[in-house]
Order: structure tokens, then C-alpha cells, then sequence
């Protein structure tokens, strides 16, 4: 268990943690319950399968993996396991989603081309970072240890 929850007092590991937990909260509610504009479990579990060949069930654990790993990392709760999950999640979008679109993000809207990589990345390395340090201060992971 010490393995799983032990951190230090850091605190850019607990702004991290946050600001990861929330984005990927965020987007996993869109992709489970359909909130802030999203497709909801149904849409996403249907999206999945046409557009990138993932099958219900893993677009299914992939959304609840996003909601609940997001809320466990906004907490401090578990955050290896949460990220660990979170890199699956993100170097699946980054192979199976954005491939072919290259590196910057689509601001332009150029009609026919995808995001590329670059938030994915940026989301990634965030998540090693909790992998590799732990939750930081104020978090539910340091409270166990101590």
C-alpha cells in the first residue's frame, strides 16, 4: 500500500494533480453523463467504435476511467493508480485520434484537419509527473501516510 500512496510534501505536485484532475474530470463527465456539451455514454461508446475502432465496453472504462480517475486525482486519492490509468487513456487518443494530425492543436479550424498531439502531450507529462512524485501536499494519498 505505501507503494501506491507515498508522496512528499511538494507543492507543484499538488498543482498538478489539480489542474490534471479537473481537466480530465471535465472531460470524462462530457463522455459519461454528457455534461458541458458532451456526447454522453451512449454518443461517446457510439463515436468510439465508428471513428477509431474502440469497442463500447472500452470506451465505457475509458470514460469512467477519465471521471473518476480526474476526481481521484483532484483529491489526492490513489493518484498513481488514477494516473497510471489517465496514460492509458492518453496515449490511446494520441494513437488512435490525433495520428496523422501532427503536433499543434487545429486553431485555425483548417476544414479537414484534427487536433494534433500537443495538449495530449502536455496532459501526459503531467500525469508521469504524479506517477513518478506522488500526490503532493494536501491530499488524501499523504493523510494515509501519516
Amino acid at each position: 500500500m505505501d507503494l501506491l500512496v507515498t508522496t512528499s510534501y511538494s507543492w507543484p505536485l499538488l498543482v498538478i494533480r489539480v489542474f490534471l484532475g479537473m481537466i480530465m474530470f471535465a472531460h470524462g463527465a462530457q463522455k459519461l453523463f454528457g455534461w458541458f456539451g458532451g456526447r454522453g455514454l451512449k454518443g461517446t461508446c457510439a463515436y468510439m467504435k465508428e471513428a477509431m475502432g474502440i469497442p463500447p465496453f472500452l470506451a465505457f472504462l475509458g470514460s469512467l476511467t477519465e471521471t473518476f480517475g480526474g476526481l481521484a486525482l483532484f483529491a489526492g486519492f490513489l493518484s498513481r493508480p488514477a494516473a497510471l490509468g489517465i496514460i492509458i487513456i492518453l496515449l490511446t487518443s494520441i494513437s488512435k485520434f490525433h495520428k496523422g494530425n501532427g503536433f499543434f492543436i487545429n486553431w485555425a479550424q483548417v476544414e479537414g484537419k484534427g487536433h494534433g498531439s500537443e495538449m495530449d502531450l502536455a496532459l501526459l507529462g503531467m500525469a508521469l509527473a504524479i506517477l513518478i512524485g506522488g500526490s503532493g501536499l494536501m491530499s488524501a494519498d499523504l493523510a494515509i501516510l501519516y
